[in-house]
């Protein structure tokens, strides 16, 4: 019994970081289409380039963008409690490719439908989103390419 409040609890500790991302919303920008390969990846980068690793890796940890940590274990021993609602992205370059990265990232309900993960590059097909929120990302297409750039460096 203690073991499903627990549960409850976590869920409940990355809602309340995820609400907090949706607070914020990526500044205005044309939406990037993409093509989504077998369900399972992104295969081509949302900005024609390669992002990078070290804004990718300050995405993740703010707060107010990726906020990764709420949910997720990161390498970044000098940030305090990394969550454990989602798995390990120890080694997410090592167990994922550029394009899986990516389409997690992207929406990933598309792999996990049951997922609480949100969906970081997605303005339309939303529900209960703030009037002055709707049509907007949570990132931009260059910050998913840096978090995609980051976690890839993760062997």
């Amino acid at each position: 019994m203690a073991w499903q409040s627990l549960g409850v609890l976590r869920a409940l500790i990355c809602g309340a970081g995820i609400a907090a991302l949706f607070a914020t919303g990526a500044a205005a920008e044309e939406f990037v289409a993409f093509k989504i390969v077998d369900n399972e990846s992104i295969a081509k980068s949302l900005t024609g380039k390669p992002g990078d690793p070290a804004r990718g890796r300050e995405v993740a940890i703010n707060r107010k963008q990726g906020n990764c940590l709420a949910c997720h274990k990161l390498p970044i021993p000098e940030q305090p409690f990394h969550g454990e609602i989602g798995p390990d992205l120890s080694t997410a370059g090592s167990t994922y490719s550029a394009g899986e990265l990516r389409l997690r990232i992207v929406n990933p309900k598309i792999v996990n439908p049951d997922t609480f993960m949100p969906a970081f590059y997605r303005p339309f097909g939303l529900h209960r989103v703030a009037k002055d929120f709707q049509g907007k990302t949570i990132l931009t297409a260059e910050q998913v390419e840096d978090v995609v750039a980051y976690l890839t460096t993760l062997k």
